[in-house]
Parts: C-alpha cells; structure tokens; sequence
C-alpha cells in the first residue's frame, strides 16, 4: 500500500488527475480496495482533487478548444456532469465565438473560396469541439 501511495503522490506531482485517471494508472499494482483507500486518504488530505484536475485542464486548453471538446475531455477523465458544468461555467475564457474566431484565424489565411474550402474550415473547427452555430456564424462573417 506504501507503494501505491508513492506511485500515485510521483504522478500528482507531475500533474493534476482525477481520481478515475489516478485508478486507472494505480490498477496494475494493487488490488481495488488498496487503491480505492490510497485514493481516499489522497483526497482527505487535499493533494487529490477532481475540481482542481478539471480547473488546470481548462486553464491550459481552454483558448485551443471548444465547449463539446472540452466537456468530452473532462468526461473521459472521469469527472461528472455537475462538477464539469459548474467548471465551464467557471472558466475566464472568451465567449464561443471569439475562442473560434481566434483560433479559425491561426489556422487559415483567408476566409473559405469555394464550398470544399469552406467544408474544410468548418471540419477543423467541429474538430475543436465548436457547435455548427458557431461555426457557420464565423464562415459567414469571414466571408462578408
């Protein structure tokens, strides 16, 4: 059990995780009662957060991605619905469409020429996690 604990403090203190991720990466050395109370005295004493582990994701990638890519990261990571909504809500980030437009403009030159460019634009951007809405309002703008 000491080597669980000295496993799961080495990955947090590379980075934050959610206690799914942490689990996951724990399972091939112990059995799930270890983990689960590796885990449990991890988050008493504070060093194990899934709150925290969604606040530095989205801190980091919030700029680069829309709302759906990141809800579906978080999601991935094992963290529920509540904490990711109320984590969404939280984030000091740009509106949707200014996120898209920042990143849309990195990305491409010019505003779409043709029906196959301005596909290729909106893939890129539904790649991103933004909705169709935002998408087909950005291309419209860039186009006018």
């Amino acid at each position: 059990m000491n080597e669980l604990k000295q496993k799961a403090i080495a990955l947090l203190a590379r980075r934050e995780h959610s206690r799914a991720e942490l689990a996951a990466k724990l399972a091939p050395l112990g059995t799930r009662e270890d983990i689960d109370a590796v885990l449990d005295e991890l988050a008493a004493s504070g060093l194990l957060s899934d709150a925290r582990a969604a606040s530095a994701y989205l801190r980091a990638n919030a700029a680069r991605f829309g709302k759906a890519r990141l809800r579906q990261t978080l999601r991935q990571k094992g963290m529920d619905s509540a904490l990711i909504d109320e984590q969404l809500a939280a984030v000091d980030a740009p509106d949707e469409l200014a996120r898209a437009r920042d990143i849309w403009s990195r990305k491409f030159p010019a505003p779409p020429q043709d029906a196959k460019d301005w596909a290729r634009q909106a893939r890129f951007l539904q790649a991103r996690g933004f909705s169709t809405d935002v998408i087909r309002k950005l291309l419209k703008e860039a186009q006018a």
